[in-house]
């Protein structure tokens, strides 16, 4: 995750006016731009002419292409991974990589988009994230150009994700994110606790979010001195203070907050009209309800404040037995509680996410954070090349298994359809006899190259442990997600210079209703302070622009 958005990405200038959005959308399966068929004269450079679904991209010349790397603390990049030497050996493609802090990610990729300076290739960009960088005409239409993705395009079909990709369309008809491809719906972050404290204390896991209130109050009664639930991911991230809490939490209350939150706009199926979350009955409901956990010391103040390490440090030391988690770094929690506590004298684990007024659901997308591609690639002679490239090592199942497992015979081995690492290899507890791990020595199954892919090769990693709590969570009910509302240029201007003062006060607010430096019986003064900043006009626009999708669709 990343720091929280500047305003410069959000005033991109708009210099570019909207074609027209029935010519390229009227087609609700995949138009004829994005047709799989090419012709060998317009392969060009050093990509393969022969290019197609099972076969390994390979360049006919040396190539080198410039990317921007996620770089994460916990798998800190090493220039001699055996993933960039694969990677090359593979592919005849060197990567030249722009090294960025993952705390620094959002703001560096805008700050490089916005000067010119990007690198041809942008991974770990989210859905909504490329919007921005749209009408500026800095990052590439990648609709244009996918009919030269087969393998990108194969799964589109197969997995039925064309209506989830549509979202993705601009006012002008096109796309211009490659997200990463789920076969199916995949949770990852909840909440991790002490599962040994919460069986010594004859506390049953939480299935609603009152039975974790409750569960707390036991805990807060058994150890006074304790502060049981104290939380991460407030100064890393877009979405703000308890960025994951609240975005695995919102769905459950009936709204949205958190990572990947870009607008706070939600979708009333009843009243088939869209809404602005940030101030429903619903997001106060959530806000209430954290509130009411500081306020009775069931929850840690400082989870709005405190870094990711010390949070984990409190619970990895027993000075806090609640956390928010996913399963990477359920992992490094143990390694160093292993350290703290010693192995064996404690036992975490992962919930389901508790249930809540709207009962035991959660929403998700197939798609996964993606790539944008820098304009400038147009021109590059080996274009076609590099789209290539991309589509092998992000969306073939050669390449994602290279990115995801490694090496076969160095790194793993592979027996009738089953994944084994080899003996000296471990990678989130899987080998814990392992000496090397997957992602610190090798490079492989780390958050920048290891997203997407089948349900088969996705669950092929985890412990039998993730795999209970993927069951668990398919048990509820997958919200639908919303309609599309794509803008023409000069709106967009407009409701991007509406919505950054409205997202920022939402923030600002979320936080401080939270901790209780803003009383909620300020609610309906906050409400004003929005619809000062222009919140109706914004959702009047976005109900516009959805119904005069509508109308070009049924036409």
């Amino acid at each position: 995750m990343a720091k929280i958005f500047k305003k410069l990405a959000f005033l991109v200038a708009i210099v570019t006016a909207a074609t027209s959005f029935l010519t390229a959308c009227s087609d609700k399966s995949t138009s004829s731009s994005e047709s799989s068929s090419k012709s060998s004269s317009e392969v060009q450079g050093a990509a393969m002419k022969d290019y197609a679904v099972g076969k390994t991209f390979k360049a006919t010349k040396p190539l080198t292409f410039t990317s921007m790397y996620n770089d994460a603390s916990w798998y800190a990049y090493k220039k001699d991974w055996l993933l960039w030497s694969e990677i090359t050996k593979r592919t005849n493609v060197s990567l030249d990589l722009t090294i960025v802090p993952m705390s620094d990610y959002n703001q560096k990729r805008s700050l490089l988009i916005s000067s010119g300076d990007a690198p041809l290739i942008i991974p770990k960009t989210y859905p909504g994230q490329e919007t921005p960088y749209v009408a500026s005409g800095a990052i590439l239409p990648i609709s244009d150009y996918v009919k030269y993705m087969p393998n990108f395009l194969d799964k589109v079909k197969k997995w039925n994700l064309q209506p989830e990709i549509d979202n993705l369309r601009q006012a002008d008809g096109k796309y211009y994110l490659l997200p990463g491809l789920h076969e199916e719906v995949w949770p990852d972050y909840t909440l991790a606790i002490r599962t040994d404290i919460f069986e010594k204390n004859n506390i049953a896991v939480p299935k609603t979010w009152d039975e974790f209130e409750a569960a707390l109050k036991k805990l807060k009664e058994a150890y006074p001195d304790i502060t049981p639930f104290s939380d991460r991911w407030s100064t890393s991230g877009n979405g703000g203070a308890l960025g994951a809490l609240l975005n695995y939490a919102a769905p459950t209350f009936g709204t949205v907050g958190g990572f990947g939150t870009q607008n706070y706009v939600t979708y009333n199926e009843d009243k088939e009209k869209f809404e602005f979350a940030g101030a429903t009955k619903e997001y106060k409901e959530m806000l209430t309800y954290f509130n009411k956990l500081i306020k009775e010391g069931l929850m840690d103040k400082e989870s709005l404040s405190q870094s990711d390490d010390q949070a984990k440090e409190k619970f990895v030391t027993g000075k806090s037995f609640v956390i928010s988690t996913n399963a990477q770094e359920l992992e490094v929690m143990r390694t160093a509680m292993d350290q703290n506590l010693g192995k064996g004298n404690y036992s975490i684990a992962k919930i389901a996410v508790p249930g809540g007024p709207n009962g035991q659901v959660m929403s998700g997308s197939r798609l996964e954070n993606g790539i944008v591609i820098n304009a400038k690639a147009k021109d590059d002679p080996n274009f076609i090349a590099l789209l290539q490239f991309v589509d092998w090592l992000w969306y073939s199942d050669e390449g994602e298994e290279l990115a995801k497992w490694g090496v076969e015979g160095t790194t793993y081995k592979k027996e009738n359809g089953k994944y084994t690492l080899m003996p000296d290899v471990n990678y989130l507890g899987l080998n814990p006899a392992g000496t090397k791990d997957l992602r610190v020595d090798y490079g492989f199954g780390t958050g920048t190259f290891a997203y997407g892919g089948t349900t088969e090769l996705l669950q092929s990693t985890m412990s039998e442990e993730e795999i209970k709590f993927q069951n668990e969570m398919a048990k509820k009910k997958a919200l639908p997600v919303a309609p599309p509302y794509p803008m023409e240029a000069m709106d967009q201007e407009q409701a991007t210079l509406l919505v950054t003062p409205l997202v920022d006060t939402v923030r600002e607010n979320t936080a401080k209703f939270i901790l209780g430096s803003r009383s909620l019986s300020e609610w309906d003064k906050y409400v004003d302070e929005l619809n000062a900043k222009g919140m109706d006009k914004y959702i009047d626009m976005i109900n516009k622009a959805h119904e005069d999708y509508e109308k070009k669709m049924k036409k």
